[in-house]
Order: C-alpha cells, then sequence, then structure tokens
C-alpha cells in the first residue's frame, strides 16, 4: 500500500508539472481534424535541427486563439479546405535558439533552402530573426491551407520560412494561382480575428491577444 500511495503522489505530481499555464489551450483537443506539421519539432527547418523546446508536436495556443481558429476552420471545411499549423506557441528559449544560430554566421548548411538571396548578416536588421518573437505570446500562428481530402498544400509561391520579398504580403510576381490562394488564406484569417505580417504571408496574430508582450518559457510538449 506504501508503495501504491507513493506511485500514486509522483503520478499526480507529473501530471501538474505537464498542465499547461492558465490561459492555454492544446488546439487538437478543439481541432482533432487540423493538418500539423511543427517544423521546429524536427530537423526540416532553417536552422537545420530540432529547436530548444519543442518536445511533441502539439499546438497550444491561447484559448481565444483557439476559439477564433474554430470559425477559420468552419469557414474553410465549407469550401473542402483545412488549416495546416507550421508554429503555433513558441517558448522563449528555442528564440534564444534562433538568436544563437543567426550569430553563428558561417554556419549556413539551409541558405539554399530558406535564405538564398538574404546575407545571413542581415537577418536581425532585415527583421526576420528577432529576440523576442509574438509566437511566445501564445496567440500567433503559422499556417497554410491544405485540401482538405488529400491533404495538399495549396501552392503559395513560395515556402514557409522562406526569408525573401517572395512571402511578402504584398508581393505580386505571382501566378494568378498563387495569388488566388494567398489571397484566399489572408481573407479568412482577418475575417476571424487575426492580423497579418507583411514579410510573411503564413504568419498571423490574434487581434486583442491576452498576453500581449508576455514572454512565456514552457515546453512545447
Amino acid at each position: 500500500m506504501k508503495f501504491c500511495f507513493t506511485l500514486l503522489l509522483t503520478l499526480v505530481s507529473n501530471l501538474t508539472i505537464a498542465q499547461l499555464p492558465k490561459g492555454f489551450v492544446y488546439v487538437q483537443d478543439s481541432l482533432p481534424d487540423l493538418n500539423v506539421e511543427l517544423r521546429y519539432c524536427y530537423d526540416n527547418n532553417f536552422v537545420g535541427e530540432q529547436i530548444e523546446g519543442y518536445i511533441n508536436e502539439v499546438v497550444i495556443v491561447t484559448a481565444q486563439t483557439v476559439d477564433a481558429l474554430k470559425k477559420v476552420q468552419a469557414d474553410l471545411k465549407a469550401d473542402g479546405f483545412t488549416l495546416k499549423v507550421f508554429d503555433a506557441y513558441r517558448p522563449q528559449r528555442a528564440v534564444n535558439h534562433f538568436v544563437r544560430w543567426a550569430k553563428q554566421v558561417n554556419d549556413t548548411m539551409m541558405k539554399t533552402q530558406y535564405y538564398p538571396k538574404v546575407n545571413k548578416r542581415n537577418l536581425f536588421k532585415e527583421g526576420y530573426i528577432a529576440s523576442k518573437s509574438r509566437h511566445s505570446s501564445g496567440s500567433t500562428l503559422d499556417v497554410t491551407i491544405v485540401n482538405l481530402e488529400t491533404g495538399e498544400e495549396l501552392d503559395m509561391g513560395s515556402p514557409y520560412d522562406f526569408f525573401g520579398p517572395e512571402s511578402w504580403v504584398s508581393n505580386t510576381n505571382l501566378t494568378e494561382e498563387q495569388i488566388a490562394n494567398r489571397q484566399r488564406l489572408q481573407k479568412v484569417m482577418l475575417k476571424n480575428g487575426f492580423r497579418n505580417y507583411s514579410q510573411e504571408w503564413w504568419h498571423f496574430t490574434l487581434k486583442n491577444e491576452p498576453f500581449k508582450n508576455q514572454y512565456f518559457d514552457f515546453l512545447v510538449e
């Protein structure tokens, strides 16, 4: 009996540690049909390695954000589409990882794929890397649209996390299909309470975010 009681206390303690901070939720609990590919859980990203703080492929956001995402999903599913999430809440330790990497100017392993026309020395100056991120406040996501049936991503004209004017929202050097796809994403997100970021077609932040200018550091697990 003593062993069982000790084991129970250990389990309860572990559950307590794993709980999210008040105001945060797991998106997949409410939107199980969401398409998810958290790039920073793996090495398919601009750094080329798993990013610190990403343990499991779970999407974490504020409760207000998931309420808005439900409306986005309803609109998209009516037309045969669904959201795909590349990133959501991002721990401060992950941002610190990006900053350390950006300062290692000779590490350009992923340059061809993610920033072929940008000098790595200029990533801070040109706004691609910063010491703080809206993601760490819990109401920002990186998303695209995929076909609900096939899971195929719509062609947005540049890959996710591509550094350069090709990814700017104002870019018009695109095919008609790519322009239409970008407009679909922008319209559905802005209609349902998000604002965009001009240099990244995939990046959206909830208007009136509850933890603005607060930067959390709990793990993505």
